[in-house]
Formats: C-alpha cells, structure tokens, sequence
C-alpha cells in the first residue's frame, strides 16, 4: 500500500500532494489497526518466515565442509548429541497420516537413525522398521533407552557391520556406514522418515545419498524429508543448509516433491551458533514412475 501511495504522490501536481499524503497516512492508520485487531502477530510471523524461505544463500559456504566418520563417533562417545530429541517430532506426527495415505503397517526406513525415539513410536503402532547408522553406541541406546531386548548378529554382506533386532522382530537397526547399505541387505522400504540425516551428511556426497535413497523406495514409498535453512556464511554446520533448489536439483528428475510446512524453528541453541534465523521445512516425496 506504502508503495502505490508513494508512486501517486510523486506523479501528482504540487498542489494535489498535500491532498494524497493525508491520504496515505490515513490508509497506514487503518492498516494498523486491521492487523492489530485481526492476528498482527501471526501475520509478522508469516511475513518474516515467507522472507527468509525466499533467501538464497551461497552454497559454497559449506560445500567443502567434511564431517569424517570418527568425528560422528566421538560425538557418540562423548555424549554431544544435541541432535537427538527425546520426544516424538511434531512435524512427523502432524504428517504422519500423509506419508500413511490410508497404509496400515507398512516398512519404514530411517538413515542415520541415532536413537531415535520416533522408531519406537511407530513400531509400537504396528510398522517394521529398518535404520542404519555407523554408531553402535546410538543403537545400543536406543534398545536400552527404549527397555528392547535385542540379538545381535554379523551382517555378511558388510564386513564388520552387525544387526541389532528387537525380539519381536518389529525393529532392525544396522550398524555400518550408510554407503554400503542396499536393497538386497533388507529390501525396500514403503516410507522414509529422513530427519537428521539429509541435513548431516556431507554436502560432497549428496548426490551419491540421494541415489541410494531412491534405491530403497518401492514404487508407492512416500519420502517425508525434513532440511533446514539458515545462513550458511554464519555457521559452517552440521546441520547443514539445504534450501529447496538443492533438494530439486538431487531428487526432482527422480520424485515428485510437495513441500508441506515451513516452521520457525529458531531457538537459543542456534541462535548460539550466531545465526539469525532458522527454518525448519518438511517436504514428501514420490517416485515419478
């Protein structure tokens, strides 16, 4: 509204400007009070979170950025793993029925599973469920964490990789690196809850993860892919920033992409990190054929 006032106060005549700045302060008057009256708080969020979705950063920030193995590791045995979150996420439960679509019981996947409470949660409904991560700590936690009592067994396929299943076989965790999972270690799978792992992984390797992903989806999997954006110039990550043009230019010959929600998700611990803003984005994604 500002702008269209200020462009006709400037191509008024001098003695009609008076006449159309009243004007414009009027309409800035009443402006504010439509917004204060019907949700201007609300409405600011929405605003400021539509401007930094549309921010496009410099990808090179962190595309040399290397995270090795022992490094995750370490993170595990030292007990640095602000990652992890002890309740369910809010976003896979808000989505969960779209991901479902009506399915009951169906194979999920989970890479770079951690110890993931959310594994729990659907098992508990029913689901199979299937995560990889190089720790055994994490997934030992996890089946302690959760009271699970669990084999363990070698995994031929992988030399030194192991399986760690819960005894009424709704949950199988893989300890070996991502990479040298594949179909024929535990087929495909019917949903892929990706939080965490996307986002942490080196961007290097994105390519490479992205084709492995799609490699686990059975023709009617639905893919439900949480990224982050933020400055990358100000954090070197992980989590690493992945703004929707990444995930379209590894996925979108492959899968159809939906973006679901965009949430603030800004909190001490990023702000922390000495960002300024923080976007949280679920996507899903579906084979195209």
């Amino acid at each position: 509204m500002c702008i269209v006032y200020s462009t006709l106060i400037t191509r008024c005549a001098p003695e009609q400007r008076f006449c159309a700045c009243l004007w414009k302060h009027f309409h800035m008057k009443v402006e504010r009070l439509f917004l204060s009256c019907f949700g201007w708080r609300e409405l600011k969020m929405e605003r400021n979170l539509t401007m930094t979705d549309s921010k496009s950063h410099d990808l090179r920030a962190q595309e040399n950025r290397v995270m090795a193995v022992d490094e995750w590791l370490d993170r595990w045995k030292e007990g640095k793993t602000g990652f992890h979150q002890d309740q369910v996420h809010k976003l896979l439960k808000k989505h969960l029925d779209t991901v479902l679509d009506g399915r009951k019981e169906i194979r999920w996947f989970f890479p770079l599973c951690g110890k993931a409470v959310d594994m729990k949660w659907l098992a508990d409904m029913g689901h199979t469920i299937v995560g990889v991560d190089v720790s055994e700590i994490a997934i030992k936690e996890f089946f302690t964490d959760q009271n699970l009592p669990y084999t363990e067994e070698p995994v031929p396929a992988i030399a030194g990789a192991k399986a760690f299943k819960s005894s009424d076989g709704k949950i199988s965790l893989y300890k070996c690196n991502l990479y040298d999972f594949c179909s024929s270690i535990a087929g495909k799978f019917d949903g892929i809850w990706d939080r965490g792992s996307l986002v942490a992984i080196n961007p290097s390797d994105r390519q490479r993860y992205a084709t492995l992903i799609v490699s686990l989806m059975t023709k009617d999997c639905r893919y439900l892919l949480d990224t982050l954006l933020y400055n990358p110039s100000l954090y070197k990550g992980p989590p690493f920033y992945v703004p929707d043009d990444a995930v379209a230019n590894l996925f979108g010959q492959m899968c159809n992409i939906q973006m679901l929600e965009s949430v603030d998700a800004l909190t001490e611990r990023q702000k922390a990190w000495g960002i300024d803003y923080f976007t949280e984005k679920v996507h899903l994604l579906t084979l195209t054929s």
